[in-house]
């Protein structure tokens, strides 16, 4: 049986950076995005419950199209990873245009 109360959450906390052409997607297709890089980065992320499970990620504010800026994050995870990892692996998934610019565990 499943024991919730046992398993180790993580957060980490992390601001990316959204420029260039990138700046012309929308907000949906940015979450998709960070589903597929987390996806083939093979991180430990959490999954939701339900019908229809999607990891468990909570985004900031939207930015409007075609603005430049910075955009909030904060990641569920399995187990606790190392910031330095978890942004090499992440890193390696994203475009140029996509860069993180801090990292941190969340409360």
């Amino acid at each position: 049986m499943f024991d919730r109360i046992s398993m180790q959450i993580c957060k980490i906390n992390i601001s990316f950076s959204k420029k260039g052409m990138l700046k012309y997607i929308s907000h949906l297709d940015f979450i998709r995005l960070i589903y597929r890089a987390l996806r083939r980065a093979e991180l430990p992320f959490m999954l939701s419950e339900g019908f229809n499970p999607r990891p468990k990620i909570k985004f900031g504010q939207a930015l409007k199209l075609g603005v430049a800026g910075v955009m909030e994050v904060e990641f569920f995870l399995k187990t606790q990873i190392a910031l330095d990892a978890f942004k090499a692996k992440l890193e390696q998934q994203l475009t140029a245009d996509i860069r993180i610019l801090e990292i941190s565990y969340g409360k």
